[in-house]
């Protein structure tokens, strides 16, 4: 079996929801740095980026695994700043970003999971959810989209739903991404004064800020309703970017490591062969 050596780790158990607990968001810090500094973390991402790129080899070329990467934050979090930084070196041939933004008319005609059961990732692929199914217990709950006792319904979905896909060999990693209203205030103003950044601008953005105490009471209720055994949530601190995509790349390294994976036995007699 071949061995991807680890890195150091640090503990990510600080940052896991517990099961059946009740959650209170303000407990979370979203400025954490792990003792580190800037410098001496970004050389550790670095190094997991190398790390992960060999697990996500392994991963395809066994082709027994299916990872899924599910990312929640609200407007400005960094979901997509992190799946750029955590995942820079690996295949495109063996992972795959799937958005979830306003459903079209056709996915509005089925169930609300059907749209994302198809982006489930398939055997030696690593599927990163860049928003999700919990959106319908999220935009659709602070905009009264649905009657209350219709999304109140979904959590009990959402968790069989997960179930169904750990049970047919899908590791599910979960992450949060907790950033504070003041950190969120300041990255919309730097789409605003910085040109390059204007095209990220929406003000349909303002529109959800406004509602910030009702997500924030969202995302608390999905985390104390759907953190599972089998697909537990992370709250990942992202006020700090740069500690962000540390502690992401330690717990997508450690997943993978975790799944003890092996490259495939040779096809038996070719180390005897001569390329002429």
């Amino acid at each position: 079996m071949v061995r991807i050596k680890q890195a150091v780790q640090m503990d990510h158990s600080p940052y896991l929801v517990p099961t059946g607990q009740p959650v209170d968001l303000r407990a979370w810090t979203t400025d954490d740095d792990g003792g580190l500094d800037k410098r001496a973390a970004k050389d550790r991402t670095d190094d997991l980026n190398d790390r992960i790129e060999a697990l996500q080899e392994l991963l395809f070329a066994e082709g027994r695994h299916k990872v899924l990467v599910i990312i929640q934050a609200t407007d400005t979090g960094g979901k997509d700043g992190t799946i750029r930084h955590v995942f820079d070196k690996v295949n495109p041939q063996g992972v795959k970003v799937a958005s979830f933004k306003k459903p079209t008319e056709e996915e509005l005609g089925h169930d609300y999971l059907w749209r994302v059961h198809r982006h489930a990732p398939k055997s030696g692929e690593i599927t990163i959810f860049n928003r999700s199914h919990y959106e319908d217990v999220l935009v659709v709950r602070v905009h009264d989209l649905v009657p209350p006792e219709q999304w109140e319904r979904r959590y009990e979905h959402i968790n069989a739903f997960e179930r169904l896909l750990t049970d047919e060999g899908t590791t599910i990693v979960k992450l949060f991404l907790h950033i504070s209203k003041d950190e969120q205030r300041e990255r919309l103003q730097d789409r605003l004064d910085e040109a390059d950044k204007n095209w990220k601008f929406d003000s349909g953005d303002l529109r959800e800020r406004a509602h910030w105490d009702q997500y924030q009471e969202a995302f608390r209720v999905m985390l104390e309703r759907t953190s599972t055994v089998h697909a537990p949530w992370y709250v990942i601190p992202a006020d700090r970017k740069w500690f962000r995509n540390l502690l992401v790349s330690e717990i997508i390294a450690a997943t993978l490591e975790q799944l003890d994976m092996a490259f495939p036995p040779a096809e038996e007699g070719i180390r005897d062969l001569v390329i002429e």
